[in-house]
């Protein structure tokens, strides 16, 4: 046997190193509108069976979708909130979208996924409130994920809230008669629920109908939840916020959403609104408890 020569030898070890060193496919964000002259954006409404606030703008591949609430296409009464049992529009319904010169498509639906599903989880058929409308390519240079007022988001938060944690919202129900001032919203999280798929948030103003499935952030404008209802304990005129980190990844278990992410804001995350903590907190502070089932839940 010849042993091989060096040259050989470094031919081989240039092959080996090329293979190595072949980049490896990453998912990138689509490049987007700019933020001053884009009309489809967090915030813009949407309507399916009835008007909503849309809240994150999310990409997939080169598809583009805007978020709002499951139940934006519910077909019952305001109280059926319980995504396993409750009627809704299916899939492939058209839904307007302010901003936008042809209709979206309403993709995906937490309510149908998991009625299709059979889905036994108690507390994903309570707040598992979560659709994505699929944005017509014809608008794509109309798009920007930046929210409003705020900036962000910069980031998807995966943990809880703690109590009384400060959070921040932008809601745009057409009962604000297009006054944007009324628009942001801020308060803190009285508890979370459902194993942490819902919280209870209090905020100034109060999320009213209209402005379900709108974005929150937390102090470091990392997204963590999507408006679904109107609550009356443990405070009066708060809200049930739907954890937004459970609902994606319960969408990403569909082979069709596997891959789909937020797109995060073209401009940081800045506050420039009072902190909310000190006041609401003490008159907060020694709200009951909410008794499981007793919240007297109404979809926004």
């Amino acid at each position: 046997m010849i042993a091989p020569s060096f040259k050989s030898l470094a031919a081989a070890l240039t092959v080996v190193s090329s293979v190595v060193a072949s980049p490896i496919a990453v998912k990138r964000a689509p490049t987007f509108a700019d933020r001053n002259t884009a009309t489809i954006h967090p915030g813009v409404n949407t309507n399916t069976a009835g008007s909503c606030t849309s809240n994150f703008i999310f990409y997939q591949g080169d598809e583009l979708y805007i978020g709002q609430a499951a139940h934006c296409a519910g077909t019952g009464e305001s109280t059926s909130t319980d995504g396993c049992t409750s009627g809704s529009l299916p899939e492939g319904t058209q839904v307007t979208i302010t901003g936008a010169s042809r209709p979206g498509v309403l993709a995906y639906s937490s309510w149908i996924r998991m009625q299709a599903r059979g889905e036994q989880d108690v507390n994903a058929c309570a707040y598992n409130d979560f659709a994505l409308v699929r944005i017509d390519p014809a608008d794509y240079d109309k798009v920007n994920p930046t929210v409003p007022t705020f900036g962000g988001p910069d980031g998807l938060r995966s943990s809880g809230l703690s109590n009384f944690e400060q959070v921040y919202s932008y809601g745009n129900s057409i009962l604000r008669q297009g006054i944007t001032l009324l628009s942001p919203k801020y308060g803190v999280n009285i508890q979370d629920e459902g194993e942490g798929w819902s919280h209870n948030v209090a905020t100034v103003t109060p999320g009213v109908p209209g402005d379900s499935g709108s974005g929150f952030f937390d102090k470091n404008g990392q997204a963590f939840g999507t408006l679904s209802t109107l609550q009356f304990a443990p405070a009066p005129g708060s809200n049930g916020v739907g954890d937004l980190a459970k609902e994606l990844a319960y969408a990403k278990t569909f082979s069709d959403f596997a891959g789909v992410e937020l797109a995060l804001g073209t401009v940081p995350f800045a506050v420039a609104l009072p902190d909310p903590s000190s006041g609401l907190q003490s008159s907060l502070q020694n709200a009951p408890n909410a008794i499981a089932g007793d919240q007297g839940l109404l979809g926004l």
